[in-house]
């Protein structure tokens, strides 16, 4: 199974359209997922249609309590399982707090669900995509501990690229200390505007940081700015209080189009990954 955790500390950035629009966009193209909402706003679990506290068990019970991850799973779309989130999540640091291994809860649950271990054609996940909350906390590194893969949706103002680098010295402590595995997969530009200067600049910019890094952290060495491009479209701002993807509710908008484009990108990166020997394991050979 290829596991992704999509974070930024930063609100805002579009991180939770691209974690449901990805997962779905991968769903849409065969591959059997796992999405797993940590954001304590729930906000991805609204995306997909599912209410907070509709089911009984939550990925709070799965991190605090005794919950296997399949007992905390629904169906949300075809080939999509969600494992939704609950405002309780946010009591998670004070629920775990003096628990010995807190910030690898989340990995010990996945490791333990034969989903996440069996091929696809045995009814196993090929892909767990995570949404992790605009924070650094225990949430985000248990994501981290969890996945081989972060994938950091940037929006293109010089801001974020302050931002930016305090993540990636997340990345390099957890890495470090808690999961080798762990690497940064690349940089989306979300809420582009493409006729601006300004987002242009950005790009190259992010360019520019990630060549120059990548002899500073094995984490960053594969790290990339990738082609698609998210343009800020009224179509994406509007789909999650319809409790629907883009690709249902707006088949045809520019959204659509470039998630699309992201999916087909983030597999085909994935797949390369994995056959270059670097940690991702190739689902499709299984």
């Amino acid at each position: 199974m290829r596991s992704i955790a999509v974070a930024n500390q930063k609100g805002g950035v579009g991180k939770t359209t691209t974690a449901v629009n990805l997962a779905i966009g991968l769903a849409r193209a065969g591959r059997r997922v796992c999405l797993i909402d940590l954001d304590p706003q729930a906000h991805a679990t609204l995306h997909v249609g599912v209410q907070p506290g509709e089911h009984p068990v939550s990925a709070f019970d799965v991190l605090a309590g005794a919950a296997a991850l399949a007992d905390a799973t629904v169906a949300a779309a075809e080939n999509v399982w969600l494992v939704p989130s609950h405002i309780d999540l946010s009591a998670t640091e004070v629920a775990l707090a003096g628990q010995p291994g807190r910030e690898s809860i989340l990995r010990r649950r996945m490791e333990a669900d034969p989903l996440c271990s069996a091929p696809p054609e045995d009814g196993g996940y090929e892909y767990c995509i995570i949404d992790c909350p605009p924070s650094l906390g225990l949430l985000s590194l248990n994501a981290m501990a969890a996945v081989d893969r972060i994938l950091l949706p940037l929006q293109p103002h010089f801001l974020a690229l302050h931002g930016l680098s305090k993540l990636l010295e997340t990345v390099e402590l957890v890495s470090e200390r808690v999961n080798p595995r762990l690497q940064v997969l690349g940089v989306v530009l979300c809420l582009y505007e493409s006729g601006t200067r300004l987002a242009g600049e950005v790009g190259r910019d992010v360019e520019a940081f990630f060549t120059a890094a990548q002899e500073r952290h094995p984490a960053w060495s594969g790290a990339r700015l990738f082609r698609a491009r998210i343009r800020r479209n009224i179509r994406l701002a509007e789909a999650p209080s319809f409790g629907r993807s883009i690709y249902e509710y707006a088949a045809d908008s520019h959204g659509a189009e470039d998630y699309r484009a992201l999916a087909t990108e983030v597999d085909q990166a994935m797949a390369d990954q994995a056959a270059a020997g670097d940690g991702v394991r190739d689902v499709r050979a299984a």
